[in-house]
């Protein structure tokens, strides 16, 4: 299994772009989405776990991947599993033992905390100025209902591993052309929990956890900016035989506005206002994201200036504060003049004392 095709990368990506390319798999084959499709999106996710740990990804890239598991492949187009030796046992062995046969992902002893959940929320321009509360369905493993979380059948308990004798690990003494080597590797008994159930439960087969989909509701602060992230402690998936669960991530996406841009805290809008606005001033109205409010056009207004109304911006994170609201000025010229009005325009030519020709081309058709 080649990860870095699953996430359809280069082998040089940097850790931002192996990010970026789960994200967007990961959104794209989620199995709560209308077509998701379950096999891929585990496969991103495993690629995912590997390539996004920086030693998980240089042992990786060192040994390489063909087979049908981490580790059981052709180490750079030398296949091991084919060189036979006379010592009762074969190199492709060897790194069986170093990497549990590339099936099984190791983990520690005993209970562990369930894996993280990343997925995209995608909420409009007014739902991140204001808040909101969301409702969003997650599919993740969750705790068998039947056994607790635990593995085993109610009544019974947990005992120790005897492939490992309850370390969790499996020692082997390996003779090589370079002596004798001891190796650790996961035990495939009980994934290196170091127990396993008396009686396997017969809800979740032992596992323990069972893929469900839940509904999960998620307060969404106002003022949240574009691609900032929400941390749901404990929304992830369920943890191995009792222990913590994981967390899910909301990255989030705001839907941009037509009317209104934003800038950090700050609101932008444009607004045209015609020459005789500009020259003698006006009061106006401006929307904004907090209603209609009055603006005050000084004299002389230039086109290209900004005029602020103070605080009808987004508000801050955990602040009583707010931004501001920016509207810029653009001042119209009028395409076409009635004979009355270019007579006092004429007029106010002459008191201007100006050396101004004035055309017609354009105001007359």
């Amino acid at each position: 299994m080649d990860y870095y095709k699953i996430l359809g990368i280069e082998k040089n990506a940097s850790d931002s772009e192996i990010k970026k390319a789960y994200r967007k798999l990961a959104q794209q084959y989620h199995p709560d989405t209308g077509k998701g499709d379950e096999k891929k999106f585990k496969e991103v996710t495993e690629a995912y776990e590997v390539l996004g740990d920086k030693q998980k990804r240089a042992q990786y890239d060192q040994f390489g991947s063909a087979g049908p598991g981490f580790g059981a492949g052709d180490f750079g187009g030398f296949d091991f599993k084919n060189v036979n030796f006379d010592f009762g046992g074969n190199f492709g062995d060897i790194f069986d033992t170093f990497f549990g046969g590339g099936q099984r992902t190791a983990r520690k002893k005993g209970p562990g905390k369930g894996g993280d959940i990343e997925m995209v929320l995608q909420i409009s321009f007014e739902e991140a100025i204001f808040g909101v509360s969301k409702e969003i369905e997650v599919s993740a493993f969750t705790n068998c209902e039947h056994c607790k979380g635990i593995g085993a059948e109610p009544g019974t308990q947990l005992k120790s591993c005897e492939n490992c004798s309850g370390t969790g690990q499996q020692v082997r003494l390996q003779r090589t052309p370079f002596g004798q080597i001891q190796t650790a590797s996961t035990c495939q008994n009980c994934e290196g929990a170091g127990r396993i159930p008396e009686k396997k439960c017969k809800n979740c087969k032992g596992e323990g956890r069972l893929l469900k989909t839940q509904r999960i509701k998620a307060r969404i602060p106002a003022g949240i900016h574009d691609q900032a992230v929400i941390r749901l402690t404990g929304k992830g998936e369920a943890g191995f035989q009792g222990g913590s669960s994981g967390d899910l991530f909301l990255h989030i996406s705001v839907a941009p506005n037509k009317e209104f841009e934003r800038i950090k805290d700050d609101i932008y809008t444009t607004k045209h206002i015609h020459v005789l606005q500009a020259i003698l001033g006006d009061e106006i109205t401006i929307k904004t994201v907090h209603g209609d409010t009055k603006l005050i056009i000084p004299a002389g207004t230039e086109s290209g200036s900004s005029l602020k109304l103070k605080g009808y911006g987004v508000p801050g994170i955990g602040s009583s504060s707010k931004g501001d609201h920016i509207v810029k000025i653009r001042i119209d010229i009028p395409k076409k003049l009635s004979g009355k009005e270019k007579k006092l325009y004429d007029e106010l030519v002459k008191e201007s004392m100006l050396d101004i020709k004035p055309q017609s081309k354009g105001f007359f058709s």
